[in-house]
């Protein structure tokens, strides 16, 4: 193959030691993929339910439903293995997932495909609907209970969010020289043009994708760093913004894997006098 200038003239031995690779070694091609998403499901829905695990990271797995629910009190309740998140004990590692919010499925659209936020429960065969308590991770119930004291006042959040992207060796920064660092920041904020806005792709497909999964996304902007990029999620009322939050950032996660790419949500991704990503 030619890339970036390489030729066939150079031997396979040298174009390897140009350009490392990196696993995974064989990509995908997205392309093949759209050809079997667009086939008819038969009525069923493929919901894909979300977590936070153990170490605050989001994790994901797919049921399917006899037909689409008319609210989030329709889902059924699920379970994973709380061992592999570091949820629970390997003797005792059923952990329940109780949906909490939906939202269209950018990844597989055409048909009533969802995603579901879920938050996490211990089992309990005489709870309500087999839930017992929250599991320490689930700091979501409390938040629940705070925002249902205070529904009455209807309050309104606004949630930046700012991220950087790096390449898949999760240590060179998108558009920097790999083991060098870019000209000094001024030019990369709310930037245009190819020397000062990278990632552009990354950051529009996720736009997208969170309009049409129903998040109040409200902007986006390149941020002071290269390779640093920002969006805002809001105004949402209550449990909503952090929801939302979190349904975002899947989806940029999920945006940044077809890409080839990682998204750091660090809040100092870079020594020195570079810009960190607050939200």
């Amino acid at each position: 193959e030619i890339a970036c200038g390489v030729t066939e003239t150079r031997s396979k031995a040298q174009r390897i030691m140009a350009f490392p690779v990196l696993p995974p070694y064989t990509k995908c091609d997205l392309s093949i993929q759209d050809r079997f998403a667009q086939l008819d499901q038969g009525g069923k829905v493929m919901a894909e339910y979300i977590w936070v695990g153990g170490k605050g990271e989001l994790r994901c797995k797919t049921k399917t439903l006899d037909a689409p629910p008319k609210s989030v009190d329709d889902l059924p309740i699920w379970n994973f293995d709380g061992s592999s998140t570091e949820q629970a004990p390997g003797e005792d590692s059923e952990v329940l997932l109780k949906p909490c919010a939906i939202y269209k499925d950018p990844f597989r659209p055409g048909s009533p495909n969802i995603l579901v936020l879920c938050d996490c429960y211990k089992p309990d065969p005489d709870g309500p609907r087999g839930l017992g308590a929250p599991i320490p991770t689930n700091t979501r119930v409390y938040a629940n209970q705070i925002m249902d004291k205070v529904a009455s006042h209807e309050p309104w959040f606004g949630i930046e969010q700012e991220y950087t992207l790096f390449e898949p060796d999760k240590k060179t920064p998108y558009g920097w020289p790999k083991d060098g660092e870019p000209g000094p920041q001024g030019p990369y904020y709310c930037s245009i043009g190819t020397e000062n806005a990278f990632g552009r792709a990354v950051v529009e497909a996720h736009y997208k994708a969170c309009l049409y999964a129903g998040i109040n996304l409200s902007g986006i902007n390149g941020e002071v760093m290269p390779g640093q990029w920002e969006y805002q999620v809001g105004p949402c009322t209550g449990i909503a913004s952090g929801d939302q939050l979190l349904a975002s950032r899947y989806l940029l996660i999920r945006v940044c894997e077809q890409y080839g790419v990682v998204v750091s949500f660090d809040p100092k991704p870079i020594p020195g006098d570079w810009n960190g990503a607050g939200c």
